[in-house]
């Protein structure tokens, strides 16, 4: 566990640090998000935050290089996923340098995913079982199969995260929230059926926690920073890609083993597959509800407007900050609540689950009545 914090602070020291040095090159290359109708900020805020947390994620890798626990053992096997993963990264990272300086079309952004997703899939990083029942049987996915599984999954989380980057703060904090949830999910599988507690998806995880929080502080409202395409690409990309690499490093029945609760037994093996997205359903629905909103309209559906979930939390009382809060919190109980359901049974754990949702309910619909936001300058 002390490994991992230290992953988690050096990503976090090293992307607080470049953040400025990113907002120097954005500001010299006219990386620049312009004030538009539909954004929420009035005055033009520079992009790049994604060179400082890719910045970030290379710090916690070399220094996970130097670490024991992390590089002996089956070490070979977690850092050279995680080196392949973060390679992937680079390359979706850059494509999206790219877009915040020339504002690349849709479908070359769209084609650098699918490049970078082959990188992963190249190097073996994608699913290849699904459990099929009891006594531990599985049905292994064909390389084909896999290969489809993993694409859809990466280029689906990578265009969710990059979706729900509205507001300040909202983008890092949800993925640095599930993020989280995955490590403990990774940490805590491990401990459970006492198999080897070093991982890629746990080191790559702590690190993506570590990033985010350290470019939070600089994309807190109002932000001195944006993490534009390069960074919202970078990060869904190594979420998801950190997910796909649980499942080749560890076998079915390792991952259910020692797991409480038959009716549990099958929910971890999924878990990797649907974690990612499940953290982005809130973004997802919202993509689904614009879409729908937009055809029935009779407009196109990639034309912008002002009535996405955030923008109506803002109407119905919230400030941008407690906007950003709520929906962090709608994250955390979908994420958790998946994390703690794979883990643990019993009737304190759906107490705790159904208390986080009363909770979130509470502060989301109830909290604009009794308290009217005021705006800090």
């Amino acid at each position: 566990m002390r490994a991992y914090f230290l992953i988690f602070l050096v990503a976090a020291a090293t992307t607080y640090l470049l953040t400025v040095v990113a907002r120097e090159i954005a500001l010299r290359t006219g990386a620049v998000a312009r004030v538009r109708d539909r954004d929420v900020h009035d005055t033009p805020i520079p992009y790049m935050g994604g060179v400082a947390m890719l910045g970030g994620l290379g710090a916690a890798y070399l220094v996970a290089r130097q670490i024991p626990f992390l590089s002996g053992g089956r070490g070979e096997l977690v850092l050279r996923d995680a080196g392949v993963i973060l390679a992937a990264g680079a390359f979706i990272c850059l494509v999206g340098v790219f877009d915040d300086i020339f504002e690349l079309d849709a479908l070359t952004k769209l084609g650098g995913q699918v490049l970078a997703t082959a990188m992963l899939i190249a190097f073996q990083i994608s699913y290849f079982f699904i459990p099929t029942g009891g006594d531990n049987k599985v049905f292994a996915l064909d390389s084909a199969q896999g290969a489809l599984l993993t694409g859809v999954m990466v280029v689906a989380t990578v265009n969710a995260v990059n979706f729900i980057d509205g507001l300040d703060g909202l983008a890092a904090g949800v993925v640095g929230i599930g993020a989280s949830a995955f490590f403990v999910f990774c940490y805590g599988i491990t401990r459970i059926n006492e198999v080897e507690r070093a991982s890629t998806a746990a080191l790559l995880s702590a690190a993506l926690a570590g990033a985010c929080a350290g470019f939070l502080v600089h994309n807190w409202h109002p932000a001195r920073l944006f993490m534009g395409d390069s960074g919202s690409m970078l990060i869904g990309l190594v979420l998801s890609a950190s997910a796909v690499s649980l499942s080749g490093q560890y076998t079915s029945p390792q991952l259910t083993q020692g797991v409480s609760g038959s009716s549990a037994s099958l929910l971890p093996t999924f878990l990797p597959l649907v974690l990612p997205l499940a953290i982005l359903v809130v973004p997802l629905v919202d993509l689904v509800l614009a879409v729908f909103r937009r055809s029935w309209a009779g407009r196109s559906p990639f034309a912008p407007d002002k009535q996405h979930l955030h923008h109506r939390l803002l109407e119905i009382g919230h400030s941008q900050r407690r906007a950003v809060l709520i929906m962090w919190l709608w994250a955390a109980l979908i994420a958790f609540g998946s994390v703690f359901a794979s883990l643990y049974s019993g009737p304190w754990m759906w107490w705790t689950v159904a208390a986080m949702l009363l909770l979130t309910l509470a502060l989301t619909f109830v909290l604009p009545k009794l308290h009217k936001p005021v705006e800090q300058p």
